[in-house]
């Protein structure tokens, strides 16, 4: 996903800034697995900040956007939950302890359900020792298609993904 996302940045005008690409530029992937689960760490930069120099709510709203979409990719196939999983219908966040600027957050996803039009993912950002809950985050995502100039914008392995999922769908059994 994050090549993909970084193709189609690039062919923005210079000056376009995106929401988001602050996150997607600053997460590190720690792990993931094949059942919808994710897991990052971020340092949480001073343009994330209010005036108590603390993490801006809304700067937590677009975080857990991005970092519990993620977790859905595993579970992507063609025609289902393709790139960025859709679109937010509920983003539920409780804020629990302030974030100090500068401090390494890690964030968890996991996929709680997901069906052909709807899926939810729960998440937190956490201490990197575990010891501190910062916030907690309850996503609900609604299925749409992938845009056709996103669709475009191909990477590496989609031919692989495509020829993978296209043999499980036939019951012909992968060689590669």
């Amino acid at each position: 996903m994050f090549e993909r996302y970084k193709l189609i940045a690039a062919q923005r005008p210079e000056d376009h800034i995106d929401f988001d690409r602050e996150v997607m530029e600053n997460m590190k992937l720690v792990d993931a697995s094949l059942d919808g689960a994710v897991s990052y760490e971020m340092t949480i930069a001073p343009n994330f900040s209010n005036l108590n120099n603390v993490m801006h709510g809304g700067a937590a709203g677009v975080i857990f956007d991005m970092s519990t979409t993620t977790a859905l990719c595993s579970l992507a196939r063609p025609g289902f939950w393709e790139f960025m999983g859709g679109v937010t219908r509920t983003l539920n966040i409780s804020y629990l302890r302030a974030v100090p600027i500068g401090t390494k957050v890690r964030l968890n996803s996991k996929v709680v359900g997901v069906g052909k039009q709807m899926a939810m993912i729960r998440g937190d950002m956490m201490s990197l020792d575990g010891k501190t809950t910062y916030c907690t985050v309850e996503h609900h995502k609604v299925n749409v298609p992938i845009l056709p100039e996103h669709a475009k914008a191909r990477v590496p392995w989609d031919d692989e993904f495509e020829e993978r999922w296209r043999q499980t769908e036939t019951g012909v059994k992968s060689k590669m």
